[in-house]
């Protein structure tokens, strides 16, 4: 992203001074496409094509029970009019949380187009069957991984992750199936917001939001969804 304006040197006393002016594109309700999907996919096409690095890359934000709140990117491994699918350990930090309090949010940092989308919903497990046939597409070294590391639970170091790995590479040798493990699994996020913002100059930037006029409701059906624009 090139800067328009004044930026601070390499010094994290120059933050107050670091500006980059967004004037790549503009964002209008008369152009938007009729539904959530096919304006994600737009965009998503946009993003492939125009230099975005792992564009399925997603923040994904959890609360617990208590309300503490968390962080982490995940990568997008599915979407549909359903929702928004991703996959990991139900005993990691992110899946305990999502058992406590289904409701997450999703965002795609898409800085190279000086754009961003941001989802709100409801997250529920996808069937079994279903993280099934997604495992079975993983890389054998995934596969493996998934069985080595207990996601999030605390490490005495390094080497023991190194050992868990190879004793799941022995466990199941080259050429045979690597089974999905226990508490291994999908999650779908059913939207019933989601946000389209588009970098503007002066910080004018434009959000255009489609809410969901009742819940569940399809990403790809217009009917479903009213659009409303938010000041930046």
């Amino acid at each position: 992203m090139a800067p328009d304006a004044e930026r601070g040197g390499g010094n994290l006393e120059n933050l107050p001074r670091r500006r980059v002016e967004y004037r790549l594109g503009e964002l209008r309700a008369d152009v938007l496409k009729p539904s959530p999907l096919e304006q994600f996919e737009a965009w998503w096409n946009d993003a492939e094509t125009g230099g975005v690095p792992e564009p399925n890359a997603m923040v994904l934000a959890t609360a617990d029970a208590a309300g503490v709140p968390t962080a982490r990117t995940v990568l997008l491994k599915g979407l549909d009019a359903e929702g928004f699918r991703f996959y990991t350990h139900f005993g990691s930090r992110k899946g305990r949380a999502l058992a406590e309090n289904p409701r997450a949010a999703l965002l795609f940092p898409w800085i190279v187009l000086q754009r961003q989308v941001t989802v709100l919903g409801l997250a529920e497990r996808l069937p079994e069957e279903e993280s099934r046939r997604y495992f079975a597409l993983r890389p054998r070294a995934a596969q493996l991984a998934a069985w080595a590391s207990e996601q999030s639970a605390p490490l005495d170091g390094r080497a023991n992750l190194d050992r868990a790995m190879a004793e799941a590479a022995a466990r199941w040798p080259e050429g045979t199936v690597v089974p999905m493990p226990e508490g291994w699994g999908g999650w779908r996020v059913r939207a019933d917001s989601v946000e389209f913002w588009q970098g503007r100059p002066s910080r004018l930037h434009d959000r255009l939001r489609f809410e969901a006029a009742a819940e569940p409701a399809r990403l790809d059906d217009p009917g479903a969804w009213r659009v409303r624009r938010f000041a930046p």
